[in-house]
């Protein structure tokens, strides 16, 4: 089994040979996260704290429930004269837990209607048990349910015993497997069944506070990263992703209570207090590639030049009266050109980051989400924090999690400076913790009081996202089959009411005389070529069991090179050099995916027959990330 390693990138492993790897924050890191506290609460005025009352609350009974469902795509079973099937194709591909939270929310709402004395909708379980929701789940499906209901009815048959290991035990160094192939919520269930939880007065391992190497183990169809989806798949992983996460916040009897911004006067500044959308729908008609503010690039590149080697950079405060001016001066002169950066100090810049954040109208992590977000710093173990966070992340707008990736990207490279700036991971994530996790606009419990523990736990969980960044922008394994399963479901649900259904048969009997044989040992497949004015066509490969996408891309290249009509860009050495290209999976059971160059061929076309396979040039945003 494949498996890789997080963090184990350069910058991870020197900071484990620095002083990084403290066990618990010190003396001058708590202090620091208090006075940022401070700060932060005297810079609002009494004109923001009742202007964010205003524009916040919390939302009403049943409205909770009734958002809930409308995000989680389910909107349908509160209305009446829905179809059946309609239901049934996002509920078939549910697990038990999953399904269970759906109706736990479904009843809260029946219960808030009847309080209301109106019409109670009707009941998730009718539905499940309707002749159409039977017909719809496979046998395939059922047997997997079972498989799964058996692993958490005893211990000894559950395939995720090697999920929890205690290194007191083994005596080996500490590791955590990191399973994304079964949903997040039923790893929960058989741990809890298992008596590992809190809940069930387990013998948890003791939290030393050290951060532990995680491994993944790698899929044969590789590495799905957030990018390398279509919007259409993206928001049908989002639907999926929020009811696993609701499932597991039941499981670890975490009270989450959503909050909900309403709308407010834009303000007159264009680039402090902006809403992050706006900002970047504003500058995408400059530079129609940038996934994050012109701005914040401007800032995050002139502090990795300048400010990640200057010692307690984010900790030592900058000139307010400096501060106040260089914001005045760029909110004049930056889109005009006419700003320099050469005479800014970078605890200036550090400052006018955290402002930046701090100031904008809702919060980074988003008014829905900031109070789940703080929630994961009272869950116990490592691994059920971080696949909170992964369903976290996935769960945030497009803005929101792109600039969060550029700031903790940011913040990862000065704690690899930590010999020059003596800030090591604890002291970057006490520091900026109380910047993504208080704001205005919702109500937090970090301020009740100034307790050790309760500082100890903001920082972690930003310590969290900092370590295992790139780990939690990827989309787990079970979501992509659950997507998959969820298009099987809508184009089986739509066959036999699309008009045009004698085309689309005349056109499957087509296809077929072209495809391989289905014994054949090595199935042959055809690929389209689209990659601009470069080349057009299709190119054929045979695929067999260690055939991955890099080999495809590599052939590709080949017989670009010995194409006489090629147009590649010259180089000096008098080589040809070519835009940058990826494979996508069309089609089928899938509506758009960058290919991981690890992807092994033959799993994927077992996979999703029906999809095409394509060549063409990676978008612009994709490369820079």
């Amino acid at each position: 089994m494949n498996v890789e390693p997080w963090a184990s990138s350069g910058d991870q492993a020197a900071a484990d040979r620095t002083p990084s790897s403290q066990e618990r924050p010190d003396k001058l890191c708590l202090d620091s996260f208090w006075s940022e506290v401070e700060n932060i609460q005297q810079g609002r005025t009494d004109s923001d704290q009742d202007s964010a009352r205003r524009d916040s609350k919390q939302s009403e009974e049943g409205e909770q429930e009734e958002q809930w469902l409308q995000d989680a795509g389910l909107s349908t079973l509160i209305r009446e004269g829905g179809e059946d099937v309609d239901k049934v194709v996002l509920l078939s591909t549910l697990t038990r837990t999953q399904a269970a939270a759906v109706q736990r929310r479904l009843d809260s709402y029946t219960c808030s209607l009847r309080k209301r004395n109106k019409p109670a909708p009707r009941d998730v379980r009718d539905i499940f048990a309707s002749p159409v929701a039977q017909t719809a789940l496979p046998e395939s499906r059922i047997s997997e349910e079972q498989a799964q209901q058996d692993g958490m009815e005893g211990t000894g048959k559950t395939p995720l015993a090697a999920i929890s290991v205690d290194p007191q035990q083994t005596g080996t160094p500490r590791e955590e497997i990191f399973n994304t192939d079964v949903a997040y919520c039923e790893q929960a269930a058989i741990l809890l069944k298992q008596a590992r939880l809190p809940q069930n007065g387990s013998c948890r391992r003791r939290d030393d506070g050290t951060l532990p190497k995680v491994i993944s183990p790698q899929c044969r169809l590789g590495v799905t990263r957030i990018q390398d989806l279509s919007q259409q798949d993206m928001k049908k992983v989002r639907q999926l992703a929020l009811i696993d996460m609701t499932a597991l916040c039941d499981l670890l009897e975490l009270e989450v209570k959503r909050h909900k911004t309403c709308k407010r006067k834009i303000p007159e500044s264009c680039l402090f207090g902006v809403p992050l959308a706006l900002l970047v729908e504003n500058d995408q008609k400059i530079k129609a590639s940038t996934t994050i503010p012109l701005f914040l690039q401007a800032l995050l590149s002139f502090l990795e030049k300048k400010g990640v080697d200057s010692e307690g950079i984010l900790r030592v405060p900058g000139s307010q009266i400096r501060i106040k001016l260089l914001q005045q001066k760029l909110e004049t002169t930056f889109y005009t050109g006419g700003f320099s950066w050469d005479e800014v100090s970078p605890n200036d810049a550090a400052a006018l980051l955290k402002k930046f954040i701090r100031e904008l109208p809702s919060p980074l992590l988003t008014a829905e989400h900031l109070n789940t977000f703080s929630a994961v710093r009272d869950v116990p173990e490592l691994k059920q924090k971080l696949h909170m966070l992964n369903l976290l992340i996935l769960l945030l707008p497009e803005p929101n999690r792109n600039t969060l990736k550029a700031l903790l990207e940011f913040l990862s490279k000065v704690v690899s400076r930590e010999r020059r700036n003596r800030m090591n991971l604890w002291a970057v994530s006490t520091i900026m913790a109380p910047n993504l996790f208080l704001h205005k606009a919702v109500p937090s419990r970090l301020t009740e009081g100034v307790e050790k523990g309760q500082a100890e736990r903001a920082a972690d969980v930003m310590r969290l996202l900092i370590r295992y960044q790139d780990l939690l922008w990827r989309i787990p394994n079970f979501l992509m089959s659950q997507v998959r399963k969820l298009n099987e479901n809508s184009s089986r649900r739509y066959q036999f009411y699309d008009k045009r259904i004698k085309n689309l048969l005349r056109k499957i009997h087509t296809d077929s005389r072209d495809k391989p044989d289905k014994n054949s040992s090595e199935p042959c497949r055809t690929v389209k070529i689209q990659v601009g004015d470069i080349l057009s066509g299709s190119m054929e490969v045979h695929l067999n069991v260690n055939c991955r996408a890099s080999d495809l891309l590599a052939q590709f290249h080949q017989d670009l090179c010995r194409s006489d009509n090629s147009k590649g860009q010259l180089r000096r050495n008098g080589s040809s050099s070519y835009p940058e290209c990826a494979i996508y999976e069309v089609g089928g059971n899938i509506g758009e995916h960058c290919l991981d160059p690890d992807a092994h061929l033959l799993d994927l076309y077992n996979s999703n027959p029906g999809g095409e396979w394509v060549i063409r040039l990676k978008p612009a945003a994709s490369r820079g990330l």
